[in-house]
């Protein structure tokens, strides 16, 4: 299971990041699934979709690792009833309404500041997932806002899903 490790410097812009992360994502995700589909079929008869949450535990760490390595800050305070996958997405700061069953979307969102902890916009985690089964089909996807409050980043998560089905 090959997979390269994403590149950031503290200087790039939000839309760099998310082109970077991107770049990653294409070209590790699928050996991390195919690594542990069969594993992964047999946990989500049982925890269902908790199934994905251990999948993006292996896949997604190393964006977050990397990015903080470079001098950003992706974390925030985590709550005591907080749900945390991959170390840094935080299940309440997520969306989940579009897609089919066998192709739902769940965009988790996590806000970056730079060395100065100044926000300098919003990494989007797309994760294209099956209700029905095990399944991812196709890339985790990256998208950027340039908005950082939580109203605001849920009004551009659904403009983009919104385009998205329009297109």
């Amino acid at each position: 299971m090959s997979k390269s490790i994403p590149t950031f410097r503290g200087d790039m812009t939000i839309e760099e990041i998310g082109a970077e992360g991107n770049r990653y994502l294409a070209s590790a995700w699928r050996g991390v699934y195919e690594s542990m589909h069969e594993s992964l079929t047999d946990a989500f008869r049982e925890i269902e979709d908790a199934a994905y949450g251990l999948f993006l535990d292996q896949l997604m760490p190393v964006v977050f690792e990397q990015l903080e390595a470079a001098g950003f800050v992706v974390s925030e305070n985590v709550k005591e009833d907080d749900f945390v996958i991959a170390k840094r997405l935080i299940f309440r700061n997520s969306l989940e309404k579009w897609g089919s069953e066998e192709n739902r979307s769940r965009v988790f969102w996590n806000v970056v500041r730079n060395q100065q902890g100044l926000p300098i916009g919003t990494l989007l985690t797309d994760i294209p997932h099956s209700h029905i089964k095990f399944d991812v089909p196709s890339a985790p996807v990256v998208y950027t806002l340039q908005a950082t409050e939580p109203q605001q980043i849920r009004q551009g998560i659904r403009q983009l899903k919104e385009q998205e089905k329009q297109a």
